[in-house]
């Protein structure tokens, strides 16, 4: 990927924090929450529209529709992360910026005209349907196991099942349906709502940032046109993986920058506050935590670009994202412990974000692919190429 070069991304990513910063931090405190005390979407409209004034709307996708590189869509999307609201207001937030990325690279001018252009403007979000409920069996972190079925009929395809922890159903505008058929997976573009989807429940969950929540839905003979087939019958499961590497470190980016900004409040409020006659920082027991903090942090930093770079060269990068998954999600589960510890009391209140932080990266260890998921994958490829090896 060729990008734009570093120097002109620091720029964008310089204007994205001057905003989250001095924009987006004040609407933390902003009582528009819905029932999952997640923001609502009228929240997130206006600073979508603060965004598009400050000319930080979707930033990593320029306006000739070229896409930054990795390494520089990390130098802005880390920023967007400053704030929990900081990839709602951009239009980085996930599963957007995934499926604004599987477009870009697999769907037709056409589609991309219809479908792909609103969710760069930042006015329709989107879905991406892949998970089921394990109850019946479905596909969670093993997508061979799908349940939902598609067949054709006459120029339309007909979809049904059950989906679940389908983040931002409830207020999408566009939708990214998998199923399978008999050739195998399939993928689908929709608009949403649809009479044919209907939301079954919003689970609670440890996290609220995303609006909407993550829905469980049933897909009830859902007509899809032959034409808004991503791709080619049976090649869903390809498409997921150019999708999943790119989706995986974006999660790793946002995630970042918010550990970034939990620390900062952390070390704040240990150089301010005093116990047993001395500042916090001055106890070694805190100190060590905040210099593990700055470890860790910039080991995240390491792996994401490392990550990228290898995206970078055209590369699908699997092995690596999964290494960088598993490698930022554990340090930055560890940076956000250290924050809410070294704040005691007010770590584990809603004064500042870090407690929302500490909540929001432990759902982020599961997202994507739990770490084990990961490791389980990372250790049969040793062993492959062990075996490889040998011969």
């Amino acid at each position: 990927m060729v990008g734009i070069g570093m120097d002109a991304a620091l720029e964008i990513a310089d204007r994205v924090e001057r905003f989250v910063r001095e924009e987006v931090v004040p609407y933390e405190k902003d009582p528009r929450r819905d029932s999952h005390h997640a923001p609502t979407y009228e929240l997130v409209a206006e600073l979508k529209d603060k965004a598009r004034a400050a000319g930080v709307m979707t930033p990593h996708i320029l306006p000739d529709g070229r896409h930054l590189s990795q390494r520089e869509t990390a130098a802005v999307l880390i920023r967007t992360g400053l704030s929990p609201l900081g990839p709602l207001a951009c239009n980085t937030a996930a599963p957007d910026e995934g499926n604004m990325y599987l477009l870009g690279k697999v769907g037709s001018a056409e589609l991309k005209e219809r479908f792909l252009a609103p969710m760069v403007s930042g006015e329709k979000a989107s879905a991406f349907f892949m998970t089921e409920p394990w109850g019946d069996g479905g596909a969670g972190s093993d997508p061979s196991m799908m349940q939902t079925t598609c067949h054709q009929d006459g120029n339309h395809w007909v979809v049904n099942g059950r989906k679940a922890f389908i983040t931002g159903a409830t207020g999408a505008g566009v939708g990214i349906v998998m199923a399978k058929a008999e050739a195998g997976a399939c993928m689908f573009l929709i608009d949403l709502p649809d009479p044919a989807i209907t939301i079954d429940h919003v689970p609670n969950t440890i996290d609220n940032s995303m609006p909407g929540g993550h829905p469980v839905l049933t897909i009830k003979n859902l007509r899809v046109p032959a034409s808004q087939m991503l791709g080619e019958a049976g090649e869903g499961f390809k498409y997921a993986q150019v999708r999943l590497s790119p989706a995986r470190l974006s999660h790793c980016m946002r995630w970042l920058g918010a550990c970034i900004r939990a620390n900062e409040i952390a070390v704040d409020y240990a150089c301010r506050r005093e116990a047993f006659r001395q500042k916090l920082i001055d106890h070694e027991g805190v100190g060590f935590m905040l210099a593990d903090n700055m470890i860790d942090l910039r080991q995240a930093e390491l792996m994401i670009n490392w990550c990228a770079d290898v995206l970078d060269t055209g590369d699908l990068g699997v092995t690596e994202s999964s290494m960088a998954k598993v490698a930022v999600s554990e340090a930055l589960m560890r940076v956000a412990d250290r924050c809410v510890q070294v704040m005691g009391g007010t770590g584990v209140t809603d004064n500042t974000i870090v407690e929302q932080v500490f909540r929001e990266i432990r759902a982020f260890r599961i997202y994507d692919g739990p770490t084990e998921v990961h490791k389980w994958s990372l250790a049969k490829k040793i062993r492959r190429d062990w075996k490889a090896q040998l011969a």
